[in-house]
């Protein structure tokens, strides 16, 4: 990834130092069409590759989780706590924290799934 980022900030780099000689040479008139067009091309591509497509991937695997949650599992919520899935409805999970203490969780705010038998090592 991060040579992606210097192959690409190199052909910036290029772009622009090219433009800056054809201001010095005595040719009238802005950079060429082609030449916006390849440039505002590249832009796209960093944004798709460094931005929209890792958000949308995480999205993707958040959402596989939450639809996947079954009683037993053990999870962590978004906000550190981890316990144990006892009943699960359409957008809430109850979680059993600790003998006999349960909290209502939206399935939304789980980050991630543990493997069985992880919270009875904590």
């Amino acid at each position: 990834m991060s040579t992606l980022i210097k192959q690409l900030s190199l052909l910036v780099l290029m772009v622009m130092s090219g433009a800056a000689y054809a201001e010095g040479a005595a040719q009238p008139g802005e950079p060429s069409a082609l030449m916006q067009l390849i440039f505002f091309g590249g832009f796209i591509l960093i944004f798709y590759f460094l931005m929209w497509r890792p958000q949308s991937k995480r999205a993707k695997e958040h959402k596989n989780l939450v639809a996947s949650l079954n009683k037993g599992d053990e999870i962590v919520t978004n906000g550190g706590i981890a316990g144990k899935i006892t009943k699960v409805s359409d957008d809430f999970v109850s979680v059993e924290v600790s003998e006999g203490v349960e909290l209502k969780i939206q399935k939304v705010a789980v980050s991630s799934a543990l493997p069985k038998g992880t919270l009875k090592g904590i």
